[in-house]
């Protein structure tokens, strides 16, 4: 997955209302979209070096987007709309173990009355569920974890998950971890308890669950190595 521009090098000042930043780039404060609703806990530390994007779009009213915050001497990716674009290349390039070549993969598609999975995977006799989590939360050293907030949003995907696999379907969650820095994945049991117990009975009805670390690049991030699972 590559940038859509040459990133730019900044410091970290501030994050408001969510969706703004405010950084330092060459003596001049720029105020750049933030494209991350979660809490980023443990990155926005002032004077944090930080990467930024230009958009082409003359349109936008922020010109640019934060990509990527320096935390303890590692590069973590906090754009979460470039996750599944990260997971769509491995999956193209068959970087992510577990599938077939020659799969068929559709993004977005949409599964009873109100959900939309983030890919459906086919092939003869074969069809999967994909839902993508982006993370970012490392609080031990080597250590990921997900979520970094309770997330809702995350429990009603795996209810939704379980749902499909009794019509059929394959089911499965890949963690993406935007950082280079650790070597284990676990769920952070103590932000979001239900979401830990939910995914632990889940595992018990089939879902399968994957997690890849990433590799930056000036160009872009792309998914790098399988990273070891521990569900306590």
């Amino acid at each position: 997955m590559n940038f859509e521009n040459k990133l730019i090098s900044g410091v970290f000042i501030k994050r408001y209302k969510r969706f703004f930043v405010d950084v330092q780039v060459e003596g001049k404060v720029i105020t750049a979209h933030c494209p991350n609703t979660g809490s980023m806990r443990g990155l926005l530390k002032e004077d944090n070096k930080v990467w930024l994007s230009k958009s082409n779009n003359p349109k936008r009213k922020l010109k640019y987007t934060l990509q990527i915050i320096e935390d303890k001497g590692s590069k973590v990716g906090v754009n979460t709309h470039l996750t599944n674009k990260i997971v769509f290349h491995g999956l193209k390039n068959s970087l992510i173990r577990g599938f077939d070549k020659n799969i068929t993969i559709k993004p977005e598609v949409k599964f009873g009355v109100n959900t939309r999975f983030d890919f459906l995977i086919t092939k003869k006799n074969f069809k999967a569920f994909v839902e993508v989590k982006n993370v970012t939360l490392s609080r031990k050293s080597k250590i990921a974890e997900f979520p970094d907030a309770i997330t809702s949003r995350g429990a009603k995907h795996i209810a939704e998950l379980i749902k499909a696999n009794k019509k059929g379907y394959e089911i499965y969650i890949i963690f993406i971890i935007q950082r280079e820095d650790c070597n284990q994945f676990t769920i952070a049991n103590d932000i979001d308890p239900e979401y830990s117990e939910l995914l632990s009975k889940a595992l018990k009805k089939n879902l399968n669950i994957l997690c890849y670390d990433c590799k930056f690049s000036s160009k872009g991030i792309k998914v790098n190595k399988k990273i070891k699972i521990k569900i306590r």
